[in-house]
């Protein structure tokens, strides 16, 4: 650890209880920007925080929030968002064999779970749902089936097509000129009904 390492209470404290739920949700540049000037180099040295972090509940859960949600709001529309993904992937299968996540209550026991609602690769989505829907059944649920089923779909989410280059299919650009993942949120669009 350096000096100017932010500690995993640090990263849960600003996460869980500062930015809480209503931010986890929504897009604002001002808290894309705090993410940024506060834990960019955090988040560079990702790999040896987390390595350092690994051993406790709470320090694999600063370590998820470093890597799997930050970079979504530090790099929006970037490919970036996307990079530590399989870190993020590496942590949680190692904290959930370790049972870190049930030593974490509520809300903060998701951030366990998205690296695999996050990832492009059907048995993953798969282990999500199960995850959510065995560990923390809700309302997070019906997100992860929106996600494995966009996945069986596809193979890969549509609205990351932009921010990493990749030409999308007829039926993704439907999906996006529909509105996207809000869309099959609300039930605006049904991937059933795609070609």
């Amino acid at each position: 650890m350096t000096m100017t390492d932010p500690t995993p209470a640090e990263i849960i404290r600003f996460w869980i209880d500062e930015v809480g739920p209503k931010g986890w949700y929504s897009q604002s540049g001002d808290l894309d920007r705090d993410i940024r000037d506060r834990f960019t180099a955090a988040w560079i040295d990702a790999p040896r925080l987390a390595e350092a972090w690994a051993g406790t509940a709470e320090g694999s859960l600063a370590a998820l929030i470093l890597t799997d949600q930050f970079p979504r709001n530090m790099f929006r529309n970037d490919a970036r968002a996307f990079s530590t993904d399989p870190l993020a992937l590496r942590i949680a299968r190692a904290a959930l064999d370790a049972g870190h996540d049930l030593a974490t209550p509520e809300p903060g026991r998701q951030f366990f779970y998205l690296p695999f609602e996050h990832s492009e690769e059907l048995p993953d989505q798969d282990r999500s749902v199960a995850l959510f829907a065995e560990r923390m059944p809700g309302e997070s649920l019906l997100h992860a089936r929106i996600h494995r089923d966009t996945i069986a779909k596809f193979g890969r989410f549509p609205w990351r097509n932009e921010a990493l280059g990749r030409t999308p299919t007829e039926a993704e650009r439907m999906v996006m000129e529909a509105g996207g993942y809000g869309a099959l949120v609300s039930g605006k669009l049904s991937l059933a009904d795609l070609p």
